[in-house]
């Protein structure tokens, strides 16, 4: 006799937690950046949020304007880690052909790294376009990557069971800013 499966859910992060996490962030991505020919990538959904976050507190803390951000839509997996696509789909933004990327220091921005695929993807694309710099940010790393990337700014490492769901809640997709995990186990 099998035994139904219950979800425990893990508060590990509140919304001002979440906003000294992004200030670090800041600091680390505006040595990165310099002050001119600098854009944010987006990663949509909730990455493209991030990032309006990100340039906010970068822009407070050097006392230069928001940085561009152009968003760019990448799927692999649904929210529960189902995969949608075998091959990582990507939808061009046609606004990044019009930039001089090779003059262009980008920086990625994505809720969590998982296995690699969005974030080589999205880099692939990138330096296909033509960009010389690119660097990245997550909100998560859980650690568990799959592919030859890594991000060069983390905000939160995590390292739950592969099974865990890290679910970044971030408005407006959710109502409140914070992360949590979704522990799948057995009941007892």
């Amino acid at each position: 006799m099998t035994t139904p499966l219950t979800s425990q859910r893990l508060r590990m992060y509140d919304s001002n937690e979440l906003d000294n996490v992004l200030q670090t962030m800041a600091r680390k991505a505006s040595i990165m950046l310099p002050p001119a020919h600098a854009a944010l990538i987006g990663i949509q959904r909730r990455g493209e949020p991030l990032a309006q976050r990100l340039r906010q507190h970068i822009a407070r803390q050097t006392g230069q304007p928001e940085l561009p951000l152009y968003p760019l839509r990448v799927k692999r997996y649904d929210d529960d880690l189902q995969v949608l696509h075998t091959n990582t789909q990507l939808t061009e933004n046609p606004a990044l052909r019009e930039l001089d990327l090779a003059n262009t220091t980008l920086l990625v921005v994505d809720d969590v790294l998982f296995e690699g695929h969005s974030l080589l993807r999205t880099c692939a694309y990138l330096a296909q376009l033509g960009a010389r710099h690119v660097y990245s940010a997550v909100l998560v790393d859980r650690h568990i990557c799959q592919q030859p990337i890594r991000a060069n700014i983390v905000g939160v490492h995590l390292q739950v069971a592969t099974t865990d769901i890290v679910e970044c809640n971030v408005p407006p997709y959710e109502k409140e800013f914070c992360i949590e995990v979704v522990r799948h186990g057995a009941d007892r």
